[in-house]
């Protein structure tokens, strides 16, 4: 018996038509209701009858149905106590950049202490490619920036406060309040990378009578740090990926009120279908890891 089959029996089931349950599974149509007719066949029994525009259970098909379901089960969850069991065992994480070059690190370390046999691969790319991989089960779990398709479950993990950064010695870290006049004449380095929250920092200079002198605009994380470091102007980052240079006093962090409800946000995602027995405990560490952001001095 074919647990593609059973699979299909059961999401028909649950959608009342081969239709939408195909666009579940990301198969086409004639391929669900093929898998349907083979379960039947194999069966030797009728499965659904056509009500309206609705597949309704036949009376051995309701008969039938917690048996599929058990079945699917079962062999989930041997799945998971094979990949668990197994001495070389493979984690692959999907994540964007943000997560690959500032959460990533903090967290596989603890990981693999508890863990030392699990092979970790991790590919980095966008929220969007990353979540295509996750639903076709090139990667086992994912860290992006939003959800797109309906086949991954996604849990918000963390919020990274997007805040001001100034170089340590800039006039701003001896002012009490920064407005957005103040904001606007100097040299800004301009993060962009798409999102609402960064629509929503620039939307801040929209109803000023002078135009913010955004001196670099550009789409790397790393390209803007490095220029605020090297005093070519300021900008608004991510709090996470700047915790090290704000610890070690290279940058400071001015706080805009604001800006307190920005955030850059991140999920975690897997293919609802066959979720990784590591996942709650990468979520646990990411979550922390997430709450841990820096607090803007108080003077």
């Amino acid at each position: 018996m074919n647990i593609d089959n059973l699979e299909a029996f059961v999401s028909v089931n649950h959608f009342g038509s081969a239709n939408k349950a195909a666009k579940v599974m990301f198969l086409s149509q004639p391929s669900v209701t093929a898998r349907i007719q083979s379960l039947e066949r194999g069966l030797d029994v009728e499965l659904f009858e056509r009500v309206g525009k609705s597949l309704k259970l036949t009376d051995e098909g309701k008969e039938f149905l917690p048996y599929a379901e058990s079945i699917i089960q079962t062999y989930k969850d041997g799945k998971r106590w094979l990949r668990a069991k197994g001495a070389t065992d493979q984690l692959v994480i999907g994540c964007t950049g943000l997560v690959s070059n500032y959460l990533i690190p903090r967290i596989l370390p603890s990981f693999k202490q508890d863990h030392p046999n699990v092979q970790i691969k991790l590919v980095t790319d966008s929220s969007e490619v990353i979540e295509n991989k996750v639903r076709n089960r090139e990667v086992d779990l994912g860290f992006i920036r939003a959800s797109y398709y309906v086949a991954s479950h996604s849990t918000m993990v963390f919020k990274s406060p997007i805040r001001l950064f100034v170089q340590q010695d800039h006039p701003f870290t001896q002012m009490k309040h920064v407005n957005i006049e103040e904001l606007a004449e100097q040299r800004i380095v301009f993060y962009e990378c798409g999102s609402l929250d960064w629509t929503a920092i620039k939307n801040l200079f929209q109803n000023l009578h002078q135009k913010p002198n955004i001196a670099y605009e550009v789409d790397s994380l790393e390209t803007a740090k490095e220029l605020i470091l090297s005093a070519a102007g300021i900008g608004f980052l991510p709090e996470i990926c700047v915790r090290k240079e704000v610890a070690s006093g290279e940058l400071a962090m001015i706080n805009i009120p604001v800006l307190s409800n920005i955030s850059l946000k991140t999920k975690m995602i897997y293919n609802r279908h066959d979720k990784p027995i590591n996942y709650d405990e990468l979520f646990k560490l990411a979550q922390f890891e997430g709450e841990n952001v820096i607090h803007p001095i108080q003077k």
